[in-house]
């Protein structure tokens, strides 16, 4: 029996309800693939800030680092000032452990409902590799003259080639695992600098990989191409701000916020990496039920996957969209199921013999990746 240690990082809002269903849905999995997950829960997030002044510290990296994995719910609450959370406490995390790939899959799964008309799931297969440690999120700023007419505020962006490299490194492996198309996300017509070192680095490293066709696309022609010819990318490496972006859009194309997942990998084994749903705390619908769990247990597949548990993390991935299909909406009180029951009802559907997802499989990318 394999054994790991997991730091569980509820947060606020919806993230202790959506973090419940995966740990259910985990311990089915434990059950069926004979895998033995050991939990150590941290409290964090707008309330504990509130309570005691406490963000991210020495104190909390030190015991989280003792773990093989993290998996987080959700953070943010409008009683604390947007910014403190997330730079005081993810942002800084991401850094810490050199969390350097955010890594987003973009994947319509039969039978869920898109938004846009005529797209199949064939159509639909991609996954975006965000720079998860640099650029605009990590840059300074000041502010002069402020509260005057002549208030000047400047926000600096930091691009390194060390960050891009390891970042575009790993996105040409990934692609040799699937498609071996790479296409570059930027807006280097008006961004010059940064993008030209980007260009540059994209350039340098696909002399490695001679089998994978590499592109580029504009970030503002990316909004537009993505809805509509989803089929044209395979891999999309990008910037930590284009990537925040653009994967909000993705997100929406596969069937909404609730069912996008992803992982914030550390790349040499230094330090855990951090697993978790792409949306936010959503407050105003805390409690109610209405959150749709299948983002926090994509994520908490693709943990399993990262840890090697690749034929756990597939079945989970199909007992999802095995009730997906079924939802009436995909997220709200017309899911037709509350948050616990659609936790249960892809709990009670994980089996060994599971029916493998169509098309190119993530899970087995990160398992085969480690």
């Amino acid at each position: 029996m394999n054994s790991y240690s997991i730091a569980v990082v509820p947060g606020d809002g919806i993230g202790p309800e959506v973090m419940d269903g995966a740990l259910k849905v985990l311990a089915a999995a434990e059950k069926t693939f004979g895998i033995s997950l050991e939990y150590h829960h941290y409290a964090a997030g707008a309330q504990h800030y509130l309570t005691t002044g406490e963000l991210w510290n020495r104190d909390l990296e030190q015991q989280l680092r003792t773990h093989d994995a993290v998996l987080f719910g959700a953070m943010g609450d409008p009683l604390v000032q947007p910014g403190i959370l997330e730079r005081g406490f993810i942002l800084a995390m991401r850094q810490a452990f050199e969390q350097a790939v955010n890594l987003r899959p973009v994947k319509l799964y039969p039978g869920v409902a898109t938004p846009i008309a005529g797209l199949t799931p064939e159509r639909c297969d991609l996954v975006i590799v965000r720079e998860n440690t640099e650029g605009a999120y990590v840059g300074q700023g000041s502010t002069i003259h402020a509260n005057t007419p002549n208030t000047v505020a400047v926000q600096e962006s930091v691009n390194t080639r060390a960050g891009i490299e390891r970042v575009v490194e790993y996105s040409f492996k990934l692609a040799m695992s699937r498609r071996r198309k790479l296409t570059l996300c930027h807006k280097k017509n008006i961004l010059i600098e940064a993008g030209k070192l980007w260009q540059e680095v994209v350039d340098a490293v696909s002399a490695r990989y001679p089998e994978v066709q590499v592109d580029y696309v504009h970030v503002d022609a990316m909004c537009f191409h993505l809805p509509i010819a989803p089929e044209k990318f395979d891999v999309v490496v990008t910037d930590n701000l284009f990537g925040d972006i653009i994967t909000d859009l993705g997100a929406v194309i596969q069937g909404g916020l609730g069912v996008a997942a992803s992982g914030n990998l550390n790349l040499d084994g230094s330090a855990p990496s951090m697993f978790e749903a792409i949306h936010g705390s959503a407050p105003d619908i805390a409690g109610k039920g209405w959150a749709n769990p299948v983002g926090a247990i994509l994520s908490a597949a693709m943990m399993l996957a990262h840890l090697g548990e690749k034929t756990a993390a597939q079945a989970i991935e199909a007992a999802a969209v095995n009730v997906l299909k079924d939802l009436p909406e995909l997220a709200g009180p017309g899911m037709g199921m509350t948050t616990n029951e659609v936790a249960a009802a892809i709990s009670s559907q994980i089996r060994a013999d599971f029916t493998k997802v169509e098309g190119l499989s993530v899970m087995e990318s990160l398992a085969d990746s480690r």
